[in-house]
């Protein structure tokens, strides 16, 4: 934005400092006026004994008052010599921490977000906004490095379904014997994969963006819902699913939630045991927060996998392709719906194996009366 010229932060503090010291100074020869010379006669008596001058020599008030103007002057001249030096001193002083924030701003708005004050010293104002100021820095580096992995991830998971579809249009322009059936299916399969991947970007860019109307919504309703949906899939799989737990009420988007759940009950069949394995689901209630838990039975998984699981793109150990392998997104769509909701992902692996993924969410204002909810099923 153009903005004319205009003086300077530190000019007008020495301009203020200044003028408060030639108000001070003049009041001060006010006070000096006002309950001294006021006392002063006309006329001066001298005490007996004392020579009287005479003649024009008389000393009265007015003498005092031609004495006292032009030093009163001298005086308020060198209080505004020393309010413009001293107050270009101090503004310099107290500005200069200013002069560090604007040059860090300069430097992000340039694109280096590596920069960061570091102002020193004891906490105060400039300090606060110093350190707020870094904290804001950290932050977008991480979503500026977050979104160019993300960015380069995106771009190679959706290069290869056009890869592999470019492929198979070359098969069949080079073989016009080839079975179209069969092509028709192939990429068919390709191009539902890429529809997915895009769908779940798109859900993912929905949940960092928070374009939703908050609403009550209910866990533990959200929590059956999604186990019921995804049950044909479990008992296709040879695996039992219990849902339990408390009424857990948060305030939220019930369909982000919804797909939260789903992706985490998703998940935990998926990569799990290939046969008599099972899925926990439960809600609990506690002070400010509702909590959804998510277990299952699986294979041995290390600390170090587990904190990547929520980075884009990531399937464990193994990038496996099954029918329902999904796209890699699963626990950062999740990760990103929990963070829009101000709540906190926590993925812990199990001792016997498999995973246990934590949420919790804060809880709604003056929930009612808790009640029980249980569905099991197998």
């Amino acid at each position: 934005m153009d903005r004319q010229p205009g003086l300077s932060i530190r000019l007008k503090l020495t301009f203020s400092y200044a003028a408060f010291v030639m108000v001070a100074g003049a009041l001060l020869l006010a006070a000096v006026w006002v309950f001294l010379l006021r006392y002063v006669p006309e006329v001066i008596r001298l005490p007996e004994g004392f020579p009287i001058p005479r003649g024009p020599n008389v000393p009265n008030r007015s003498d005092l008052v031609r004495a006292f103007v032009p030093r009163a002057g001298v005086v308020l001249a060198f209080l505004l010599v020393f309010g413009l030096v001293g107050g270009w001193l101090l503004a310099g002083g107290m500005l200069a921490p200013l002069t560090r924030i604007t040059h860090a701003t300069r430097l992000a708005a340039n694109g280096s977000l590596s920069h960061r004050i570091q102002l020193e010293g004891q906490q105060d104002e400039f300090r606060e906004l110093a350190d707020a100021f870094d904290t804001m820095l950290a932050r977008l580096e991480a979503h500026v490095a977050e979104q160019q992995r993300f960015a380069a991830n995106a771009s190679h998971e959706l290069r290869t379904p056009l890869a592999i579809t470019q492929a198979l249009l070359d098969v069949a322009r080079n073989d016009p014997n080839r079975d179209t059936g069969e092509l028709i299916q192939r990429l068919q399969f390709v191009n539902t994969r890429a529809i997915d991947l895009t769908e779940a970007m798109l859900l993912l860019s929905r949940a960092d963006q928070r374009s939703f109307t908050p609403e009550h919504v209910d866990l533990s309703l959200i929590a059956e819902e999604a186990t019921e949906t995804l049950l044909p899939l479990a008992e296709k799989r040879g695996l039992t699913i219990e849902t339990s737990g408390e009424i857990a009420h948060a305030i939220g988007s019930h369909a982000l939630l919804l797909q939260m759940t789903t992706n985490l009950v998703h998940n935990a069949i998926v990569h799990n045991l290939p046969e008599h394995g099972a899925v926990w689901v439960a809600t609990s209630v506690h002070p400010g927060t509702v909590v959804l838990t998510v277990e299952n039975t699986g294979e041995q998984l290390s600390q170090h996998v587990v904190s990547t699981l929520v980075e884009p793109f990531q399937r464990g150990t193994k990038r496996i392709r099954t029918d329902h392998a999904g796209v890699g997104l699963g626990l950062a769509i999740i990760k990103s719906i929990t963070q829009a909701h101000d709540g906190t992902l926590t993925l812990t692996p199990r001792p016997d194996g498999g995973l246990r993924v934590t949420v919790h969410l804060p809880a709604a204002p003056c929930d009612p009366v808790m009640g029980k909810s249980k569905y099991v099923s197998g």
